[in-house]
């Protein structure tokens, strides 16, 4: 008799295409959640330098009692992080595989709906990673942002987006973040199941719908700066 040697649940996930479907479902939840919650913190600065200042001041005190200055935030930055690098790592990790096994290509093209989705996931996906470093690099580090050296986060914000090259930049990143939430969004509710007949024009509008509203989101601060609105 042979004896098959049960796979620990680690080999499990990872080993299918289901489980690394799972995975990029799982942590592109945790990515959207932070997105959401990014994108009202940010709104706070349509409330004034005070309250958009305290807001950023907020996250770093958040917990200290415990975890030190800024301690919750890291964790949060460490979480996000992981669940970034798992994405990109099993979304690769499929296409690679969706490659090996047809490799002499397909007799008839896809569809022009498929091929759009996935060209929109990648580069999507690229566009998204670089603005992250570019991100951090102008309001978190503040190593490009022409702001004097310390000041606050909505005087870095403000001073970011008067640059026409900058705040463009932001914006087609967040174009490109909403066509990325709204395809990962339907994709994710797929892998969890929420695909039925009667559900399906359903779960379209509300993933267009929430990629929409986080879009709009983000990309009215850096208009706001540019039109004088938020000064």
């Amino acid at each position: 008799m042979v004896i098959t040697p049960q796979r620990n649940i680690v080999s499990r996930t990872w080993g299918t295409s289901v489980g690394r479907k799972s995975v990029m479902a799982v942590t592109g939840v945790i990515f959207l959640l932070f997105v959401i919650a990014h994108m009202l913190g940010n709104l706070k600065i349509f409330f004034g330098i005070t309250a958009f200042d305290e807001y950023s001041e907020h996250l770093r005190t958040l917990g200290a009692e415990i975890f030190g200055y800024s301690g919750v935030l890291w964790i949060l930055r460490v979480v996000l992080l992981a669940s970034v690098v798992l994405h990109m790592w099993a979304a690769i990790s499929l296409w690679y595989r969706a490659k090996r096994a047809r490799p002499v290509g397909y007799q008839h093209r896809p569809s022009w709906q498929g091929s759009y989705a996935a060209r929109t996931m990648r580069w999507g996906g690229v566009i998204i990673a670089l603005f992250v470093v570019w991100h951090i690099l102008d309001l978190t580090t503040g190593t490009v942002n022409p702001a004097p050296a310390g000041s606050g986060a909505y005087e870095k914000l403000v001073a970011s987006f008067d640059r026409p090259v900058v705040a463009i930049f932001y914006i087609l990143a967040m174009l490109a973040l909403g066509l990325h939430i709204r395809h990962g969004l339907w994709s994710a509710l797929q892998t969890f199941g929420a695909n039925s007949a009667l559900k399906q024009n359903a779960l379209k509008t509300l993933a267009f719908v929430v990629a929409a509203v986080i879009t709009v989101g983000f990309v009215i601060i850096p208009v706001s700066v540019m039109t004088g609105l938020v000064r």
